[in-house]
């Protein structure tokens, strides 16, 4: 007889952790889903509830000022609680306050669901740094970001015929219900389904020793308590700092797309509605290429270089260096070379939501969840003063030029921030780990 060889011996690990992929994939597309479903609602509810550009620019921003002010809370408590129970909570909440949108009667009430809606999604991607970090060893991590990134175009890149045919054959009220339903169910899959990697019954040991080899796996004990100190903690560490403005910058071409995109479209290049439809997903498409590829490539790097700082960083850089050719939309006269140039620019965006791979692999191990949500934070801080610089920059001059070159300044400042703020990519460590 002959001793068997340990590689023939050892179990093959198994792959749980692709099933959690696929959840976090779908939350995200829900999450996006839900908060800018609104837009295709936006037509016939502003002429049933009688409301102006103006006034529906406040609703649209309403939903930023209370999900960029939740982080922090957010973070804190997915840090006490754990991502189980606090991603349910969120869906379950944000999905309601969808639902209750599709019952609005004015004004009002649709701005304090839309403050809602922001307080409860607030958690979801703090949550989905934190399930990165212990579920994927870090030479897998871009790559998952890309995959459940997708999600963020997803919906309206691909099923914007279907929420329209909604719309229109059922009512705008009718597609808040339905949205609002199917994340309800969701929450409840997400539920029965989610466990930490110590707690799995799908994940052998053979994986859980992969993924702690790679720096995955949450540390078991007690749950951090929160600090103020712990957020000064975090913003004097220059890796938090310079992601965070980068991610702003990014944030901010993704802002102007979801907000003032199909206006431009409209009123700047005065394309019909039709083209305006069409045209206007074609950006969304290459964003969510740009996700994939960004995860790829850095994933690659890492593997051939070992390198953090350019597997991580060069993919985001070269991501806002492409988002900032934005302004090359203002030189051009043809539709079809617009939509190109916004098709590359919105690329490039796609790529900086590598932003929150790096967050993950420098945050402090007791400190995720607080640390993605000052990230969050700051980069969604985006989401309320571009669309109000940009309102202000075309009610002054009536056109989108200045507008335009703002986004790519402003993108501009974001790779900066990575070349020279960031510094080394590497695990901070905190004082009470």
């Amino acid at each position: 007889m002959t001793a068997s060889s340990p590689s023939a011996t050892r179990p093959r690990a198994s792959r749980a952790r692709l099933v959690i992929l696929a959840l976090l994939t779908l939350g995200t597309m829900i999450n996006y889903l839900d908060r800018t479903v609104i837009s295709v609602a936006a037509p016939l509810m502003t002429k049933e509830l009688g409301l102006s550009a103006a006034v529906m620019g406040i609703v649209f921003s309403a939903f930023s000022w209370t999900y960029a002010a939740a982080q922090i809370p957010g973070g804190v408590f997915l840090d006490r609680v754990g991502v189980r129970l606090t991603y349910f909570l969120s869906i379950t909440l944000w999905s309601g306050f969808t639902m209750l949108q599709g019952l609005v009667t004015g004004l009002p009430s649709l701005i304090l669901y839309r403050l809602g809606l922001g307080v409860a999604e607030a958690p979801c991607f703090p949550s989905n740094s934190r399930i990165l970090s212990t579920w994927f060893p870090q030479q897998e991590r871009a790559r998952a970001t890309g995959v459940y990134s997708v999600g963020q175009y997803f919906g309206l890149a691909f099923l914007s015929p279907v929420l329209f045919w909604i719309s229109g054959a059922f009512g705008w009220r009718a597609l808040f219900l339905i949205v609002g339903a199917i994340g309800i169910v969701f929450g409840l899959i997400w539920f029965v389904s989610y466990r930490d990697p110590h707690d799995s019954k799908s994940a052998n040991q053979a994986e859980l020793d992969y993924i702690a080899a790679g720096g995955g796996l949450a540390p078991k004990g007690e749950r951090t308590k929160f600090a103020w100190s712990h957020i000064g903690f975090l913003l004097r560490q220059r890796q938090i700092v310079g992601a965070s403005i980068g991610q702003f910058a990014g944030n901010s071409t993704l802002v102007f797309f979801l907000t003032w995109f199909p206006t431009y479209l409209a009123t700047e290049r005065h394309m019909g509605w039709l083209k305006v439809g069409i045209y206007a997903v074609l950006p969304f498409i290459a964003a969510s290429v740009g996700v994939v590829v960004g995860g790829l490539i850095s994933d690659i790097l890492l593997k051939r270089t070992g390198s953090a700082n350019l597997a991580r960083k060069l993919p985001i850089i070269s991501g806002l260096l492409l988002a900032s050719t934005i302004v090359v939309a203002n030189f051009v006269s043809s539709d079809k070379l617009v939509i190109a140039v916004m098709s590359v620019a919105f690329f490039g965006q796609g790529m900086v939501n590598l932003g929150w791979t790096l967050i993950t692999d420098v945050a402090p191990k007791k400190l995720i969840g607080l640390t993605g949500g000052v990230f969050n934070l700051c980069a969604n801080l985006a989401g309320i003063i571009t669309p109000i610089v940009v309102g202000f920059i075309v009610a002054a001059t009536g056109s989108f030029f200045y507008a335009l070159a703002f986004i790519g300044v402003i993108a501009l400042i974001g790779a900066l921030s990575y070349i020279f703020v960031v510094g080394d990519v590497r695990r901070v460590e905190f004082e009470g780990e």
